[in-house]
Formats: C-alpha cells, structure tokens, sequence
C-alpha cells in the first residue's frame, strides 16, 4: 500500500512518520526536511529501515517513487509514502529546511563550471599554443551530449568521488 503526500500533509504528520530521505549525503547536507534520516536510493536493498510508518523523500519525486517500490517489494505488507515533488515542492512552498554547515556545491553546478572551463581550456590552448586543443572542447561537447542522451554523465560520477564533496551526516 502506497500513498503520495503533499508537502502540506506531511508536514501536518511528521510527528508520527519517519522521513528517510534517498538522495546521496552530499545532496541532504545541501539541505533536507529537519529530522529526516539519509538512507540512499543504492543502499535501500540492504538497509535496517526504522520501525512505523515511512516517508521517503528525494529532489523531484522520482528517487522516492522507485525507493517505494524497493521497499513494498522487500515488505509486501508494509504501508509507506512518498513526498510527491520531492524537496522542490516542499521549499517552493514555504517549508522549513536545515542545511549542513559547510556543505558542497550541488553536483550538477560542479558539472556546469568544470565542462565550461575544460571547453575554455581547449579555445584559448587551440589559440595561442596548438589547434589540437581544439579536441578538448569536441570531447567535453560529445561527452556533455552523451550524458544528456543516455542519463550518464562520467563527470558528475568523477567530481562526487572527490574529497570536498565527501560529507558525514
């Protein structure tokens, strides 16, 4: 049994669920629905989930949607919920995040500066030392092009593994 809550209702049940957020602990110290718990989407298979009633919770709704699904199919029986909008919502309406002092840039904004300045990279390098630095900017191009088209985007996998974006919760 699953049931979408808006953030309205949520926020009137909070006392009462338990908020487990999916999202990787660099995107919850980013900001998070006080008092959720950091169990991600990857880890949801294996993971000790708290007594009581659920409510999984991620950026958009999506995550939190295929987390029901994880856990309704480990715990046929067990009623759970989801955030419908996920924490967009629940911000554009209003409601109370916390933020991890110290937290990382959003990936996707790690992405944007390093794929801009490689593609720069390549344009000044093909100027003033060799035109084959022209062949940066076509390889960041094709790789940003891939990673719309198939959902993969090697960098954002290169950058969360980095040390500044490690975080403890």
């Amino acid at each position: 049994m699953s049931q979408h809550l808006s953030p309205s209702d949520l926020q009137t049940r909070l006392n009462a669920v338990t908020v487990v957020d999916v999202r990787q602990p660099m995107e919850v110290a980013g900001g998070r629905i006080p008092g959720s718990r950091c169990i991600p989407l990857d880890r949801l298979e294996r993971a000790e989930l708290p007594d009581g009633d659920l409510v999984f919770v991620c950026a958009s709704g999506n995550r939190s949607a295929q987390a029901m699904a994880v856990v309704q199919q480990r715990f046929p029986a067990r009623p759970v919920m989801d955030l419908a909008g996920g924490l967009e919502r629940w911000q554009s309406e209003g409601l109370p995040v916390e933020r991890q002092a110290g937290a990382p840039m959003p990936l996707m904004r790690q992405v944007q500066i390093a794929a801009g300045s490689l593609v720069l990279l390549g344009l000044i390098g093909s100027h003033f030392w060799s035109a084959a630095w022209i062949g940066l900017s076509w390889f960041v191009g094709a790789g940003l092009v891939f990673a719309g088209v198939s959902g993969f985007c090697g960098m954002a996998r290169l950058l969360a593994w980095m040390p500044w974006n490690r975080v403890r919760l």
